[in-house]
């Protein structure tokens, strides 16, 4: 089979993948502002789910669960940044779709079969980063930050403070707009550190890196990483331990997986004989 049998049908001219890409950008805008407008409508019932953990972390303390409005726009302005993500997230699996609909024509069959199991794994593994952050590590936080009051009724309990005053006390007040900015935050972050492995495999897969070239770069990789977990992660040594022990791992995934495309590459080159040998290579011009 020839390799022009081998790939789509994609002989039209340049003004019509120009109206193609249009099309699919015109249809994208208008997934994405229906279903903004969706996210605006439910942002409550879907805020509710996002106050959930700092909701159990108080009731845990024993404390009323209250955020209030610092400015007046506040209420609005966090309703329009739920509806802006909330709107995107819903959309981006027909995103997604259109951008492989642009993309297919012009990959071949192989190709297809290698970048869509990426496609399919990227929000999947965003959605697994973002639990992660949901649950574990949102819980971890709050309970760190609110820590604080507890040091103030102490020093209230201890009959004064440092300066002298005595404080009566301090219960948590905090602002909707902050909580839900922190919030995200952390569930993007970690959302994004999930696609690491991802990232690293499509590049492999690409021949951009290698696993020997990531094997080398391990000390790299665990000092970047600790930076992560320290910038995004409340400044204590247990939740940066539990960042590191589950992104790292994701790291040395993807060393297993590009080694294994390596291998089903080296493999087939082999089988057309047209596999050469790098290192053997480098020995002789040596």
């Amino acid at each position: 089979m020839s390799k022009t049998e081998t790939i789509d049908e994609s002989s039209a001219p340049l003004m019509e993948h120009l109206k193609e890409l249009r099309n699919r950008i015109l249809i994208s805008i208008a997934t994405y502002a229906v279903f903004f407008i969706l996210a605006y409508v439910v942002w409550q019932p879907i805020f509710n789910i996002l106050s959930h953990p700092m909701c159990q972390v108080m009731a845990s303390r024993g404390e009323e669960c209250r955020l209030v409005l610092v400015k007046m726009q506040e209420g609005f302005f966090v309703a329009i940044r739920i509806a802006l993500w909330g709107g995107f997230v819903m959309a981006f699996p027909i995103i997604a779709h259109q951008l492989w609909r642009f993309v297919a024509p012009g990959l071949y069959r192989a190709e297809k079969a290698a970048f869509l199991p990426f496609l399919v794994a990227s929000p999947v593994m965003f959605f697994l980063g973002a639990s992660f952050a949901y649950f574990v590590m949102l819980p971890f936080a709050f309970n760190f930050f609110l820590g604080f009051a507890d040091t103030f009724q102490e020093q209230a309990a201890a009959g004064g403070s440092v300066l002298g005053a005595v404080p009566t006390g301090v219960v948590y007040q905090g602002s909707i707009e902050a909580y839900l900015s922190l919030t995200m935050t952390f569930i993007m972050a970690f959302g994004l550190c999930f696609q690491l492995p991802v990232l690293l495999t499509l590049m492999g897969r690409a021949g951009l890196i290698s696993s020997k070239g990531l094997k080398h770069t391990r000390k790299y990789a665990v000092v970047a990483i600790l930076a992560v977990a320290a910038i995004v992660t409340p400044p204590d040594v247990m939740s940066q331990a539990i960042v590191f022990a589950v992104v790292y791992p994701l790291y040395e995934i993807s060393i297993f997986l590009i080694a294994r495309f390596e291998r089903q590459r080296e493999a087939r080159a082999r089988a057309d004989g047209t596999w050469v040998d790098e290192d053997e290579d480098e020995e002789g011009a040596a």
